[in-house]
């Protein structure tokens, strides 16, 4: 459950946030603000520090209630010379609830506008990574719920900036002992600045003892001082993994214009990049990813596996870019039932008991209500995706190539490509020059098979993907079909999606999809609209016999893809070569929705040495190499 604040009615406005587990306030006594711009940001030399940087990291250690990151906001927003992409990564081992956060500030009128937009992406605060995303992908917050030593340990960044908070020593001595500034430390650059409220001598030693070296500077009533300094060691520190060096935008080639493609566009432009997608299409979407409607629902298991973990940061990702760029008819955020036809699904033992309140925003027990909106029996094994939906992938795609920094050409198949001078030509089947550029991304399905084979590389023969046939079937309502159909989508044994604005007017239901491996025709067949009518007959049987007489032949619609999926079903992605010249972003099966927005964010971080959107155990097993069938996880 969300931690249990109290509110001291002690004359302040709006009251005074206490926290009865450390028996300490969530902020001085004359309140937060002052201490939010002097100790931290002022502290840290911001907002002039920043100033004409392309990008800027800040990690705060205790997320509290928000306060030093609303400022920070609002300091960023407010300064013409501020960095295109601003980092804003915190740890927080109780996370308040997102009630609270707006309560506490609700006495800074001038905090309410970003304080809002926060409260909104404040669900599913499971232990591990959230990343949440402001300002048209330009602000990225990303809250690291746990211990903070063990959190940042899933980190590999330099920060700019450290915000050193939390409940005082006495109070709280684990998150200010030498062994959380030690994990500081690993995430710090020479010259990296610090500042906190507290001179405790134990704070001031562990901090010198790890190579920071800090003062004594005039505090703001009730303290008479605060500490600022800077991470600046008498001794070349040894890291175990070396921080990546920070790469400048430049030019990048996308090879596909499917979801994967269009995602790691976005992504790369919104941070400067220029960006030419090719596709042997004639438009976009035009293969896997341009079914009529796919779904958006996390994968559940009861170890929580990484396919399950990779899933919920995906779909929120997917979430935050469809809420911002989509049209009400693109997709829907329903919720959506999943059967368990062939077994129960178990949730984590952990979801039911110290982080219920945040699994609920993910996923429960199916309700005998939403159970006989489906025309199932109340005992039915079946589970409650609250924050699932679906959405028009076509739609995603050509808002994401859309976007500023984004040119996209069809008609334009690559055959080869060659590495001369530190560039990559791209070349036809005639040996013409599509397009040059200093990093290329293959995101073509399953073509990105044969592309990195034409690349010659040391890494080539590591990339594992298999090509995954589905076909879907779908029809427009006809009388009394609505009153049939549930009023949410279901998956489980197939799927079903109820009610999709068509483009030229009404509604449509798509089912689907089958599942054939080792085949690359897309080509409809009438046997496969038959096998997805069996399993509905499984999954919804009273809705099955609805539309039996729209499976008769003739007068029902196909279209068929061929996906591509590693042995692993996690993505492939990560670099195919020594360097940083030739990638791949491609393997999501039948998940494409769920991870493309994640995956192109993750590629953005990793050339542009940024904080991670995902713990770093969990983007390794997506290297390609990774991505065999050792690492097959369960369904």
């Amino acid at each position: 459950m969300p931690e249990r604040i109290e509110w001291l009615d002690d004359g302040t406005a709006g009251g005074s946030p206490f926290s009865p587990r450390f028996g300490d306030r969530y902020r001085s006594e004359l309140g937060g603000l002052d201490q939010a711009k002097e100790v931290f940001l002022k502290g840290c030399g911001l907002p002039g520090a920043w100033a004409g940087q392309p990008q800027w990291t800040v990690l705060e250690t205790g997320f509290g209630l928000g306060l030093n990151f609303l400022v920070t906001w609002a300091a960023w927003k407010a300064d013409p010379q501020r960095p295109r992409l601003l980092h804003f990564v915190s740890t927080e081992a109780f996370p308040a609830s997102a009630a609270d956060v707006l309560r506490s500030a609700r006495t800074h009128p001038e905090l309410i506008p970003f304080a809002e937009q926060l409260q909104a992406q404040l669900w599913g605060l499971l232990p591990g990574f959230h990343r949440l995303m402001f300002e048209g992908g330009r602000l990225l917050l990303t809250l690291c719920i746990g211990d903070a030593k063990a959190m940042l340990r899933e980190q590999l960044f330099e920060a700019d900036s450290v915000y050193l908070d939390g409940f005082s020593p006495q109070r709280n001595p684990d998150i200010w002992d030498v062994h959380t500034f030690k994990a500081v430390a690993r995430c710090c650059r020479r010259g990296t600045r610090i500042a906190t409220w507290t001179i405790a001598r134990s704070v001031r030693d562990g901090l010198a003892q790890c190579g920071f070296v800090v003062n004594k500077v005039p505090g703001i009533p009730p303290k008479r001082d605060n500490l600022q300094g800077e991470f600046n060691p008498a001794w070349e520190p040894k890291k175990a993994q070396p921080s990546p060096a920070r790469r400048l935008p430049a030019r990048c080639v996308v090879i596909g214009a499917g979801l994967a493609g269009a995602a790691v566009a976005a992504s790369l432009a919104r941070r400067g990049w220029e960006v030419v997608v090719l596709d042997a299409a004639e438009e976009p979407a035009a293969g896997a990813s341009g079914l009529p409607a796919g779904l958006l629902a996390p994968h559940v298991s009861p170890d929580d596996n990484p396919l399950s973990r990779l899933s919920r940061h995906g779909i929120r990702a997917t979430l935050q870019q469809a809420e911002a760029l989509l049209q009400a008819d693109d997709w829907g955020r329903t919720g959506v039932l999943e059967h368990a036809v062939e077994h129960p699904r178990k949730r984590p033992e952990a979801w039911q008991t110290d982080w219920a309140d945040a699994a609920g925003d993910w996923t429960g027990p199916a309700s005998a209500g939403q159970l006989r909106q489906c025309g199932l029996p109340p005992d039915t094994p079946a589970l409650w995706h609250a924050r699932a939906g679906w959405v028009h992938p076509s739609a995603l795609v050509d808002a994401w190539l859309a976007g500023p920094g984004v040119q996209s050409h069809g008609r334009s198949r690559v055959s080869s490509m060659n590495l001369a001078s530190g560039q990559w030509q791209v070349l036809d089947a005639q040996g013409r020059e599509l397009a040059r550029a200093e990093l290329v991304v293959l995101a073509a399905g399953y073509a990105s098979l044969e592309l990195a084979a034409s690349a010659a590389t040391n890494k080539a023969g590591e990339l594992a993907l298999q090509a995954i046939r589905g076909q879907v079937s779908w029809g427009l309502h006809e009388p009394g079909t609505a009153d049939a159909l549930p009023p949410f989508p279901v998956n489980g044994h197939g799927s079903l999606v109820p009610a999709v604005p068509g483009k030229a007017g009404g509604l449509a239901w798509v089912m689907g999809s089958s599942f054939e491996r080792d085949n690359t025709q897309a080509e409809t067949q009438p046997e496969d609209d038959q096998h997805n009518f069996n399993r509905l007959q499984t999954l919804l049987p009273q809705t099955a016999r609805a539309l039996v007489a729209q499976f008769e032949p003739g007068k029902v619609q196909s279209w068929a893809g061929v996906r591509c999926a590693t042995p692993s079903r996690l993505p492939a992605l990560g670099p195919l070569e020594e360097g940083p010249g030739l990638w791949v972003c491609s393997g999501m099966g039948s998940r494409g929705l769920t991870f493309a927005a994640l995956c192109g964010e993750l590629l953005a971080a990793k050339l542009h040495a940024e904080p991670l959107p995902i713990e770093q155990r969990l983007a390794e097993a997506l290297m390609p190499q990774h991505a065999q069938p050792a690492l097959v996880v369960n369904s």
